[in-house]
């Protein structure tokens, strides 16, 4: 009661037998969890000083990128045995959220997204869009797939509102025959719903296989890229500093490698 009475709002709904939080007091309860977050990442981070020791929390979808990625965090803790990496999968808004509030260092988005507020260094890999299909549909045969064909079929897709107008670009006269039927923001559960017959489901290649499905990619082709972004103007760890050096320094080199 005093705590509602200094921020002046109620923050639980009180019955006879429970208690329950409010909105606001949801919204407390994140805040607290963000405050503590926070406190035990800046303790990590002046463990020691003598040393590259501590965490970096990265955040990141679904993609080749963190193939690359992976990469170079497996070269970097190789150099640095005490650093331990925190990784939080989420799709791109919800990562700038993080990043925003400070509980991620860095973020590993996928293309299109507004990266304007935030510094960036692009990956190398590039992730090709399709079709994910059960291997029993009539179209598993298929070796690309075109608007026309998507046009009318029930598709599964992100529920992110800038993909979902790269999609019906790429689909053109045929974008008001899309049908989609459910949204999602994992791979894995969009394969779920693929497999119980409810739709096919939009996706990148990650080379991932499941049994009873097949990734069909688009013609004409879509290929995104990943980018590696940063608060802009943040003050940084020694680590957190050491690290994006290494990052920009190992994609220099896998750019030549490629060249």
């Amino acid at each position: 009661m005093q705590l509602e009475e200094e921020l002046g709002t109620k923050l639980f709904e009180r019955g006879s037998h429970r208690i329950v939080l409010t909105e606001d007091g949801h919204l407390l309860k994140r805040r607290a969890q963000e405050i503590v977050s926070l406190v035990d990442k800046t303790q990590n981070e002046f463990s020691r000083e003598d040393e590259l020791s501590g965490e970096i929390s990265i955040g990141g979808g679904e993609s080749a990128g963190m193939t690359f990625l992976a990469q170079i965090m497996s070269r970097f803790h190789a150099l640095h045995p005490d650093v331990q990496f925190h990784i939080y999968t989420g799709i791109a808004d919800h990562v700038k959220e993080q990043l925003e509030s400070g509980n991620l260092d860095m973020g590993m988005l996928v293309e299109p997204v507004d990266i304007s507020q935030h510094s960036f260094c692009r990956l190398p890999d590039k992730d090709r869009w399709g079709l994910v299909v059960r291997e029993d549909s009539p179209i598993a045969e298929k070796e690309y797939i075109t608007p026309q064909d998507l046009s009318g079929r029930p598709v599964i897709a992100s529920g992110r509102s800038i993909v979902r107008n790269e999609l019906t670009s790429w689909m053109g006269e045929h974008a008001d025959t899309l049908n989609v039927v459910a949204t999602m923001n994992l791979m894995y559960n969009g394969c779920m719903m693929v497999k119980a017959g409810l739709g096919d489901m939009v996706a990148l290649d990650l080379e991932a296989h499941y049994d009873g499905l097949k990734f069909i990619p688009f013609y004409p082709d879509i290929y995104l890229g990943s980018v590696l972004v940063w608060k802009k103007n943040k003050t940084m760890s020694a680590l957190i500093k050491e690290f994006m050096r290494f990052c920009k320094e190992e994609i220099l080199r896998g750019e030549k490698s490629e060249a």
